[in-house]
């Protein structure tokens, strides 16, 4: 199994993070992993993207020019890596960010609503859990309690309250991913 994820969108989304969790979670399994950030001075309101690459067998280099997932937030996200998608691959984009909707009929779209899902529930803060959870309910390369580790280890111990919110958020993911 060898997993070539990239993970783009506003930088305030959590894109990082969720990038960092899944690399984390992947460790926590023994899996070989990489993760790769990108982005500008902005942070937050600019594009970022992180590459994550979750493997059984050694990892030849983190960097990629095509992937086999593109988790995209947001329209510029989309337009710039969607023909980076390899035939076969998958695209997984969120609703609200996105005007014009994935193209290729080569590759599978799904549409996850967790910007609007996490309005909805007071939960703006697990966003990026939720596409998480639709992520990992495509390709489960990870357990979900691989990835609550993975948080636990991330977030400062005066935010481990939050850990039961973020699970809920995962599973809410889940449910919500609809294939395009």
């Amino acid at each position: 199994m060898k997993e070539e994820i990239i993970i783009s969108g506003f930088g305030g989304q959590g894109v990082l993070s969720m990038g960092k969790i899944l690399a984390y979670a992947g460790l926590m399994e023994g899996k070989e992993v990489t993760w790769m950030p990108a982005y500008g001075p902005e942070q937050r309101g600019g594009t970022a993207n992180v590459t994550v690459i979750v493997s059984d067998e050694k990892i030849s280099s983190p960097i990629l020019s095509t992937y086999d997932t593109a988790i995209l937030l947001n329209q510029p996200s989309l337009d710039k890596f969607q023909p980076k998608v390899k035939a076969g691959g998958t695209i997984i984009y969120d609703s609200f960010g996105i005007l014009d909707r994935p193209t290729r009929t080569d590759v599978q779209a799904y549409e996850i609503d967790a910007m609007n899902t996490a309005a909805e529930m007071k939960m703006m803060k697990t966003f990026n859990m939720m596409i998480l959870g639709g992520f990992l309910k495509l390709h489960p390369i990870v357990s979900i309690e691989s990835v609550m580790k993975a948080l636990k280890k991330s977030l400062p111990e005066r935010h481990w309250n939050l850990l039961p919110m973020n699970e809920d958020a995962i599973r809410k993911g889940m449910d919500i991913i609809k294939s395009q």
